[in-house]
């Protein structure tokens, strides 16, 4: 299994990330949300793995740009679900699906260390 690091490629968090992995050694896929889409089954998973309110970003600027409504209307898995797919961008970035078959959501090197193995 390969390391793969889902995100934006404009992301300033993902381009840490991204730094982080190569100083480190780590190989890695990049799939970019953008470009690729959000990959369902994998969404599915880190809805379960972490749930909604880690995988959306509500500090972002895509969930700052929603009205009250809208925002009240991302409540559980399934709107979650709904409203990340229509904007992948509220995604909280990055996600690692690491080779051991771990996961992070986030950037946080010391995590990141013992996920890698180092």
């Amino acid at each position: 299994m390969t390391t793969t690091l889902y995100g934006i490629s404009n992301c300033d968090t993902v381009k840490k990330a991204r730094a982080w992995l190569a100083s480190h050694g780590v190989e890695h896929q990049f799939h970019d949300f953008r470009k690729e889409g959000v990959p369902q089954p994998q969404l599915d998973e880190w809805l379960r793995d972490f749930g909604w309110e880690k995988v959306v970003n509500r500090q972002g600027t895509t969930w700052r740009k929603l009205d009250a409504a809208q925002q009240a209307g991302v409540r559980d898995d399934a709107s979650a679900r709904r409203f990340v797919l229509a904007h992948p961008s509220a995604i909280k970035r990055p996600v690692v699906e690491w080779a051991g078959g771990h996961r992070t959501i986030g950037f946080d090197p010391a995590a990141w260390a013992l996920a890698a193995g180092q």
